[in-house]
């Protein structure tokens, strides 16, 4: 495992998401009221990119802007599966629920860093 720092906390404020590239992984960094949290930046569906995902009014769940799959940002589960356009049910019988993969996101010093 790698530790990467990602830049200072004033740079993300609540609300807001940053894409970031670590050594070939592609995350996604948001600062929520709960605090930071990272995730995999493809959806687990289809392996399709979440970076336009919608933040749903909850303030925690984040929505593929493709087939509408919701998980849970600060811990990977999945609220709701893949359920848009119709038919793609058919395809979730090969496609199981999975969920995102997390990472440790700490602070330190008024700098972010996230472990991969």
């Amino acid at each position: 495992m790698a530790i990467h720092q990602v830049g200072p906390v004033e740079e993300l404020a609540v609300g807001e998401r940053k894409h970031l590239n670590l050594d070939g992984t592609k995350v996604l960094l948001f600062h929520l009221d709960s605090g930071f949290h990272a995730v995999q930046a493809s959806c687990p569906h289809m392996m399709l990119p979440l970076k336009s995902g919608k933040l749903l009014d909850d303030g925690k769940t984040l929505q593929c802007p493709i087939h509408r799959a919701q998980f849970d940002i600060a811990t990977g589960d999945v609220n709701k599966w893949a359920n848009f356009p119709p038919g793609i049910q058919m395809l979730n019988v090969i496609r199981k629920e999975k969920c995102l993969q997390t990472y440790t996101v700490t602070e330190a010093d008024g700098e972010l860093s996230i472990e991969i």
